[in-house]
């Protein structure tokens, strides 16, 4: 027998989808809400960014910012996911003090982690479109895909700006974030699911 909250996550649904299902009736209003939903990512990934701890060797501080780009990814999906992040990138290249330690511009060497923001909130989003945030085991392997995408163009981006082998790179810019991550992955996990079932009883 289906819970509430299956019944609710119909296939190619994610959590913005269900929680606003009532609302939009019109292409405008959809449009309004999706800016709404795009603009309020960025501001979150931006805020998130500010609970900041400096790691001792690494120009790489220990943010709330990966956690929060994985977060809007799964919640508002592929589409609106990546404009948040493209939106979050964009304004803080162009000089909004939003990134890490209120930072802006793209001369930081770890400018290719905002860079990996922008394809993990992608991933995420088109793996929650498929069910990859109903179930904790399924949240938690969803966030490890976003988090190796974020690794797979920070590292080698920090790498180069650093001019040190990639190896060195890991070592500055994943090594030390490992644990962290992982408590964000036990998180997500308790986190997702929970917010589907609460959408199920709504309903």
């Amino acid at each position: 027998m289906s819970s509430p909250a299956t019944t609710l996550a119909r296939p190619g649904q994610v959590l913005a989808d269900s929680i606003l299902r009532a609302g939009a009736s019109t292409a405008a209003r959809a449009r309004t809400r999706d800016l709404a939903l795009v603009v309020g990512g960025a501001a979150l990934t931006g805020l998130a960014a500010q609970i900041s701890v400096p790691v001792p060797g690494t120009p790489v501080p220990v943010t709330g910012q990966t956690f929060a780009v994985l977060l809007v990814g799964t919640a508002l999906g592929a589409r609106r996911g990546l404009a948040a992040m493209a939106l979050y990138l964009l304004a803080g290249a162009a000089g909004m003090p939003w990134f890490a330690e209120g930072a802006s511009g793209f001369a930081m060497p770890s400018f290719g982690f905002v860079l990996g923001f922008v394809l993990a909130a992608a991933a995420v989003g088109a793996l929650a479109r498929r069910g990859g945030d109903r179930t904790p085991l399924r949240t938690a392997g969803t966030m490890l895909v976003g988090n190796a995408v974020i690794y797979a163009v920070g590292v080698p981006y920090l790498a180069y700006a650093l001019q040190v082998p990639l190896a060195e790179a890991a070592a500055l810019g994943m090594v030390p974030f490992l644990i962290g991550d992982a408590l964000k992955l036990l998180l997500a996990a308790g986190v997702l699911p929970a917010a589907w079932k609460l959408v199920g009883r709504r309903g």
